[in-house]
This record gives C-alpha cells, sequence and structure tokens, in this order.
C-alpha cells in the first residue's frame, strides 16, 4: 500500500456471519474461531468468495483468537498454531488467485480486541501483550500488512500500535470502532466515549485509519473528522449491519440481529459518501458479504490500485 494513495482499495466483507451462511459451527462466545478449528475449508471459501468477489484485501480470520472468544486454556494451548493456521488460508486464498506480476491481492493480518469486542471498560495494558504477541509472531510471516481491529480507546489503540512496532516493520493500518448515536447532531465518540478529535496524536503513527464494526451511519461523519485533523493519512471505512439501536444484550453476549435494510444497492450508497468524505479503503464487516462487496466492486472497482 502507497502513501497517497487516492483510488479506492476493496477490503472483504464479515467473515463470521459469511460462515454462518455457509452452514459452519458458528455460535458465541468461540464466534468464526469455531470453523477455523472445526472446518478451516470453509474459512478458505469465504476468502475465496470475497476475493471473486472484488476484494483486493483478505484479512485473517484471526479476530476471536482470545481468551475472550476461546477461553484461557484454549488460548495457551492452541492460539499460535490456530494464528498461524488463519494466515496460511488467507494468503493461500490470494496466492490461488494472483497473476505472475499481479500485486493488486494481499493479506491482513488481524490484530483483534484483546478483550473483547466494545469492552474498553475490560482493556488491561499489563496483559495485551501476553495476550496479542502470539497472535502476532504466528501471522507475520504470511501477512502484508498489520490490521488493528475494532479499537475502542485511545489507551488501546497506542498499546497495540507500540506492541506491533515492536514485533513487526510491516505497513500498520489501524481501525476504530466509534459509538452508535441516536442523531447525528451528537458528537462523534470512540467506544469508550472518548471525542474522535483525540485520536490525532496516533495518526502518524500508522499508514492508514480505518473505522469498523460500527453502523453505516456513522461513518461519513468520522471520516470527515479524521480528514481534517489529518489530510494525508489514508482513511478507510468497514460498517457493520447489526440492528444495534435494538440490542438488550451486550456485545459478545448473543448473535444480534442484522438489518434488513442494508442491502448491497443500499450499502453502495453509504460508501458513496464515505468517498466523498475522503475515504480510500472501504470493506464491510459483521453482516456485509460477498454480494455487498460485489456491489461496491461494480462502481469502484474499475479503479487503478
Amino acid at each position: 500500500m502507497k502513501e497517497g494513495m487516492h483510488d479506492i482499495l476493496i477490503l472483504d466483507g464479515g467473515m463470521g456471519r459469511e460462515l454462518k451462511k455457509t452452514g459452519a459451527p458458528f455460535k458465541q462466545p468461540e464466534w468464526s474461531a469455531l470453523a477455523l478449528m472445526q472446518t478451516p475449508e470453509l474459512v478458505s471459501d469465504v476468502h475465496k468468495r470475497f476475493l471473486e468477489a472484488g476484494a483486493c484485501v483478505i484479512t485473517t480470520n484471526a479476530y476471536a483468537l482470545v481468551p475472550f472468544h476461546i477461553g484461557e486454556n484454549t488460548f495457551r494451548e492452541q492460539a499460535f498454531t490456530l494464528a498461524q493456521n488463519a494466515a496460511e488460508l488467507a494468503r493461500g486464498a490470494v496466492n490461488a488467485l494472483k497473476s505472475d506480476g499481479d500485486n493488486k491481492r494481499f493479506v491482513a493480518g488481524s490484530a483483534p480486541p484483546a478483550f473483547g469486542s466494545y469492552r474498553p471498560d475490560l482493556f488491561d495494558a499489563t496483559r495485551v501483550a501476553d495476550i496479542l504477541t502470539p497472535l502476532i509472531k504466528a501471522q507475520e510471516p504470511y501477512v502484508d500488512v498489520w490490521l488493528i481491529e475494532t479499537a475502542s480507546s485511545v489507551e488501546e489503540a497506542k498499546a497495540v500500535v507500540s506492541l506491533i512496532k515492536q514485533h513487526s516493520t510491516l505497513p500498520l493500518w489501524l481501525s476504530f470502532s466509534v459509538s452508535n448515536r441516536e442523531t447525528s447532531n451528537e458528537p462523534v465518540t470512540l467506544r469508550s466515549g472518548e471525542p474522535l478529535n483525540e485520536i490525532a496524536p496516533i495518526l502518524s503513527k500508522v499508514q492508514s485509519v480505518l473505522f469498523n464494526c460500527s453502523q453505516p451511519e456513522e461513518m461519513e461523519d468520522a471520516i470527515s473528522i479524521t480528514r481534517s485533523l489529518n489530510t494525508s493519512i489514508n482513511i478507510g471505512a468497514y460498517a457493520n449491519s447489526f440492528s444495534e439501536r435494538k440490542r438488550t444484550h451486550a456485545a459478545n453476549a448473543l448473535l444480534s440481529e442484522i438489518r434488513d435494510d442494508i442491502t448491497p444497492a443500499r450499502y453502495v450508497e453509504y460508501v458513496k459518501t464515505w468517498v466523498a468524505a475522503g475515504a480510500t479503503i472501504i470493506g464491510g464487516c459483521c453482516g456485509i458479504g460477498p454480494e455487498h462487496i460485489k456491489a461496491i466492486s461494480d462502481v469502484f472497482g474499475q479503479e487503478k490500485y
């Protein structure tokens, strides 16, 4: 990924819900890790579907490989091997579709929230290295870029950026999750409640900043604010389609409902507003499938990467 990129780079969509649609084993708390453990061939199939839909970046299925999801014992015994398998599957899917000299498709290594999505209250700086270091070391040989996903506080983002820089010289992308507002008149905040402009000091430490696992309606303002903070950084978004405003349970507790109004055509309309606001990296999170990525590719896929 080159600095100063102005064309649109297309990410994949949400792995977990797509696995569920294919009939892969899928439940809380293991989430997408369960398929990696029991049916890795289906993980490979989902990667292939997103690539065939037009994605140029495949993210490893390592998001749920933390004790929060798979438990302390399984993490201690299997985390490294599972993360390595996840990276090998992603690399294999990309390589299978690459032609000689084709550098348009690559693999992003997932650096997941170590203590669960949307839980900045659980973040423990004294434990984050113990949890994420095995995942980083296992994936490093197979990935082209690091993607820190669903960072919910400035403290979490700083800690994980610093940790990865200790182990890797690969490009580093940092993706925040923002709170879902009742109205657009409310300020844009991280899940921690911190105003979005507080991310400004960390932007100089990464190649790209993104926003993920938040409602599509939140992304345009988040992108606009970030662009005002840094005029040269690459900015991206990959939203979910959770029915979050109807949620009565904590994140990760149950399987959230998926909005039925986020059709591929509707999602593309959101994407257009993100691009107009300054985004150059676009994809999908939970509930956004290959059909959505295909719709994005049909509009933006003619760009040269």
